[in-house]
């Protein structure tokens, strides 16, 4: 349905600036008679007060209908388990932020979403929607530079988005990601929807492409805001520092670099300012793993020049660092979106201007594609390494990111590979994936190599480079009986013999290959003993979690594993008979003063777990 409406004013026929959300809401659901098809952009450019007024209009008319599509929603994670409840609950605004959240992810959770209100999405927030049936059943599978002709497709006739104003001037801050293409594709004629906009003050400004005219929009919510969503530091242990430290020997000077979220990215980026600071030598002469022949090492004299989808904090560190630097007609980074912690938000808020306009907030179709001034797009992305993670690898190369054996999705492939597709397109460019060799649920131990998988988000003929803490396997047109070699040398030795079994099994190693002794240590000792006497930071760049916090993160690590073997939780409890009290973690996790025989049993196995936790030279 055509709206006509793309440049109409609060004065033609919706409230003024300053009117109840839930008006606006009204006055949307008539204007669009009564069939709104919302999109809105991924992550935390959501206008949350916005959304959730037109959500509850519609839910209180049936005769209506919502659909919506967006990738991305924010939330906190689940709290309805005993022990997460305990630890997140208390905390939960200083952790996460006072972020309101948005009522159709709740609604859609507890089963309560009414019949006449849909949401399609394209990424998840990993995990969040595993087990769910309707987002299971909704879920579209698009690499991200595909989702602008997805949604376009789609034809949505209201465009909803959170803004930063700066001195009277408006920016798509956080999401210039589609939100700059759908734009201008309105402004072509192509597209026919009404846009609005709610500003939030938390946002940092960035001006053009990100900053738009007041008369792209229909109307303009001022409210009184609400706090961002932060999304919470993970720690960093030895197998995410080893990660890091492999692929700091990867990034040429003078190159380009992308890399993700999350504690291997941090521990990327600490890795590769300690080698700008000529730190990383004692680390790198020490380790058991890495081959030689990867001796990038040097400092950062020429810089590096940052093209990314997401804008993360690794990356904004290493660019306060002094390490991207080499400037692309005046932009040291190109970013898509950016969703992190609250220091990050402030810490690009309070930067000075000249130095944030050194940062450009883009459409994924710059960053994720060659596609549109290839020449200069070429020209300027010289030795690129794009890093990504990935959940699985098999032995032949094949990657596995963004949905389980059974097909449930856990995330999505987002932009990964647009990024590995640029890295064979590109000059001298690798596309570097980056996995721990395992993986602990439920206490049982798996690899995250593995012979085969029922799919893979990145298929074998895109196979480049695969890095565990135990090193780095260069799979690029290597043959399959070499890849599976190399892919061998960085599992863990504990799953080293059925892995091999079956390549012999399925002819693509000779059967009477060996994997070489030198291989054969891949083992959490050896990491260990390689990375203990360095004392790497489990936050690299800092945490909300307070110091009784942090001792609880490994302990209530330990003890979610055991509580899926019940000979674990057994010994648990058991050592927790004699096993020191820490009465602040016990306090802090209301179990100082336990009452009843399951918060006694909890109160010991936790006081085992904490004991247990603190002695980090005895590895799994």
């Amino acid at each position: 349905m055509a709206t006509g409406l793309h440049r109409t004013r609060a004065g033609r026929g919706l409230p003024d600036p300053d009117d109840d959300p839930d008006v606006l809401a009204v006055h949307l659901i008539e204007r669009l008679e009564g069939n709104i098809r919302l999109a809105l952009p991924l992550g935390l450019g959501k206008p949350v007060t916005l959304v959730n007024a037109l959500t509850r209009a519609v839910a209180q008319r049936p005769d209506t209908r919502l659909s919506i599509l967006t990738a991305l929603t924010l939330e906190a994670p689940d709290m309805r388990g005993d022990m997460q409840r305990r630890f997140l609950q208390p905390a939960a605004d200083r952790l996460f932020g006072a972020y309101p959240g948005l009522d159709y992810a709740r609604m859609e959770h507890d089963g309560t979403l009414p019949a006449n209100i849909e949401i399609a999405d394209f990424f998840f927030l990993a995990g969040r929607w595993l087990g769910n049936g309707p987002a299971q059943r909704r879920y579209i599978a698009a690499n991200y530079t595909h989702a602008l002709d997805l949604l376009c497709d789609w034809g949505p006739n209201l465009v909803m988005q959170l803004l930063a104003e700066q001195d009277g001037h408006l920016s798509l801050s956080c999401n210039t990601d589609i939100s700059v293409d759908l734009l201008e594709r309105r402004r072509a004629g192509e597209q026919d929807f009404l846009f609005v906009g709610e500003i939030n003050r938390e946002l940092p400004f960035f001006g053009p492409p990100a900053e738009i005219a007041r008369d792209e929009l229909a109307h303009l919510h001022d409210g009184e805001g609400f706090e961002l969503f932060s999304a919470v530091k993970r720690p960093a242990g030895q197998a995410e520092h080893a990660i890091g430290l492999h692929v700091a020997r990867l990034i040429p000077d003078g190159g380009t670099l992308q890399i993700g979220i999350g504690a291997i990215g941090d521990a990327v980026a600490h890795a590769l300012i300690l080698r700008h600071r000529g730190e990383i030598a004692p680390l790198i002469d020490n380790c058991p793993f890495a081959p030689d022949r990867f001796a990038e090492t040097g400092p950062f004299r020429q810089g590096l020049y940052g093209v990314t989808e997401m804008l993360v904090d690794g990356l904004l560190q290493l660019f306060e660092a002094g390490i991207v630097t080499r400037e692309i007609e005046g932009h040291a980074i190109d970013a898509g979106f950016f969703v992190d912690c609250r220091a990050f938000y402030r810490r690009l808020r309070d930067m000075p201007a000249d130095q944030r306009a050194r940062i450009a907030m883009r459409p994924v179709s710059f960053t994720n594609a060659l596609y549109g001034d290839e020449a200069g797009k070429r020209a300027a992305r010289v030795d690129a390494r794009f890093v990504n993670a990935a959940m699985k690898a098999t032995l032949l190369g094949g990657l596995v990111s963004d949905a389980t054996e059974e097909g449930q999705e856990v995330s999505g492939v987002g932009g990964q590979f647009n990024f590995i597709e640029q890295a064979f397109a590109l000059r001298d460019a690798r596309a570097i994936i980056t996995l721990p060799a395992t993986r602990k649920s439920g206490g049982r131990l798996t690899s995250n190599i593995v012979w085969d998988h029922p799919h893979e988000t990145i298929p074998r003929p895109y196979r480049d480079v695969v890095v565990t803490e135990y090193g780095i396997a260069d799979l690029r047109g290597r043959r399959d009986e070499d890849a599976v070699a190399a892919m061998l040398a960085i599992a863990d030795s504990r799953f080293q013999p059925d892995l091999l079994k079956a390549a012999k099994r399925a002819g693509k190693i000779a059967a009477d290959y060996e994997i070489p002794p030198e291989a054969r240590s891949n083992t959490p000792k050896a990491l260990a003993d390689w990375l203990k006497p360095h004392a790497l930071p489990v936050f690299p760049f800092g945490t909300d979690f307070d110091a009784v916090e942090q001792r609880l993160l490994p302990a209530l690590s330990l003890l979610g594993d055991a509580q899926g073997r019940k000979r674990d939780l057994a010994a648990l409890l058991v050592s927790g008979l004699t096993a020191p009290r820490d009465r602040a973690a016990l306090a802090r996790m209301g179990l100082d003063a336990p009452s009843g025989l399951t918060e006694r049993m909890t109160a010991l196995a936790l006081s085992a777990a904490l004991h247990k936790s603190t002695d980090q030279s005895a590895p799994e």
